[in-house]
């Protein structure tokens, strides 16, 4: 015979009373969920963590900083037991059972009236999933099933209101899994993607064969797709009513012309969707084990366009005050440029002993790191055979990685 199923039902607890007995890690992990429900929460303990603490401060939850007492859950409509002392808990489920209130106990799940399910969100539908008080098992039903809507694995035929016409995503720095789950949904959505080359390319294999994929590849000194003929792609196809999605690689507005398209788009009555992605400018980096900012050792951080050289009468960037800069600089897009931004630092007044670090292709099977200093830098890149696209990190940090042995 089969056991006894607990009932899966959605709580609308939006403005009522909410008792959590207990702050620490457990309330912690419990609360942002309450939290977003728009609940009238209040936590009941003497000591709480400091995220929980941080709530309170923030006015999302009021703190009682004091034991539970009998009497604590009058009117509220739903109660977690969340303490690490099995009496306590066991209190507040009584109490709550005389008050007929729904009562989770998190140290003891079958021993409460309610549990929590395993849950998260998709595209405004909330999934949860119990298992029997098998947590591993919801848990890991839960994160596939979010993960196959995301991807476009499980049909979402009821999708609601259609989204807006051209999504402009960040891909991040190459490798697939780190874009971000926003852009990883509206690319499952797309009718039409425009990409880049630099984008996380693997995921157009997974996209269903009836997505229009067109190559906005903006390959260096080679062949390219004009910004016009990619804002027409853009307009063109949300025109038609389709949903674009601008799959591009790092952040759409860190050197990825995001905002011109946006305002290509707003001039042409296009609703655009933005979603920012993780920069290489960073992310890069911090795979080759260089941190961009180090406590005592850097204490900013320029991100620096390399397209031109610093005697190009077009450059907008002040390499004598860069030169005279403690901390970091990101050079992006300036490989084959690097002596002319290394001898500009140095005139400037930079120590040519200055670490460098430069990284080709970073968070990729292709990435390549090499390591050296201003002064040698160039030689270094032309002998390695080090191409675009790269990024290369100037300052103390760059050195950095000997400590870790």
């Amino acid at each position: 015979m089969a056991a006894e199923q607990h009932y899966l039902v959605g709580l609308d607890l939006a403005g009522r009373r909410v008792v959590v007995v207990g702050g620490g890690t457990v309330a912690q992990r419990r609360l942002p969920r309450l939290v977003s429900s728009g609940a009238s929460i209040e936590v009941v303990s003497p000591e709480v963590t400091p995220s929980v603490q941080a709530m309170a401060e923030a006015g999302e939850i009021t703190w009682h900083r004091r034991p539970y007492r009998s009497g604590d859950l009058a009117d509220a409509w739903y109660v977690l037991c969340c303490t690490s002392v099995t009496e306590v808990n066991a209190a507040v489920a009584e109490e709550a059972e005389r008050l007929r209130v729904f009562c989770v106990r998190a140290d003891a799940g079958s021993a409460g009236s309610a549990v929590t399910p395993a849950s998260g969100e998709y595209e405004g539908l909330l999934v949860g999933v119990l298992a029997g008080g098998h947590h591993q098992r919801s848990a890991a039903v839960r994160d596939g099933l979010l993960d196959a809507l995301r991807e476009g694995r499980v049909a979402d035929q009821a999708r609601g209101p259609e989204l807006p016409g051209v999504a402009l995503v960040g891909g991040g720095p190459g490798d697939p899994e780190l874009i971000t789950v926003r852009g990883r949904r509206l690319l499952a959505r797309a009718d039409v993607v425009v990409a880049d080359r630099l984008g996380p390319r693997e995921l157009l294999d997974e996209l269903p064969a009836n997505v229009t994929v067109i190559d906005a590849a903006k390959i260096p000194y080679g062949r390219s797709a004009s910004q016009d003929a990619i804002n027409d792609a853009l307009i063109e196809h949300a025109k038609a009513g389709k949903f674009v999605v601008r799959l591009k690689g790092g952040d759409p507005y860190l050197f990825g012309r995001g905002f011109e398209e946006l305002i290509a788009c707003a001039q042409a009555g296009i609703p655009v969707t933005v979603v920012p992605g993780i920069t290489s400018a960073f992310a890069v980096p911090a795979v080759a084990d260089v941190p961009v900012t180090h406590r005592g050792v850097a204490h900013e951080v320029v991100v620096v366009s390399g397209h031109v050289g610093p005697d190009d009468p077009t450059s907008l960037t002040d390499w004598s005050a860069l030169a005279k800069l403690s901390g970091t600089i990101v050079l992006m897009m300036g490989v084959d440029k690097l002596d002319q931004f290394a001898a500009a630092l140095v005139a400037g007044g930079r120590d040519a002993a200055t670490p460098v670090a430069v990284v080709q292709e970073g968070t990729t099977r292709n990435q390549r790191v090499l390591r050296s200093t201003l002064a040698s830098v160039a030689a270094d890149v032309a002998a390695e055979g080090i191409r675009p696209p790269a990024v290369t990190i100037i300052g103390p940090v760059a050195g950095l990685a000997a400590e870790l042995g």
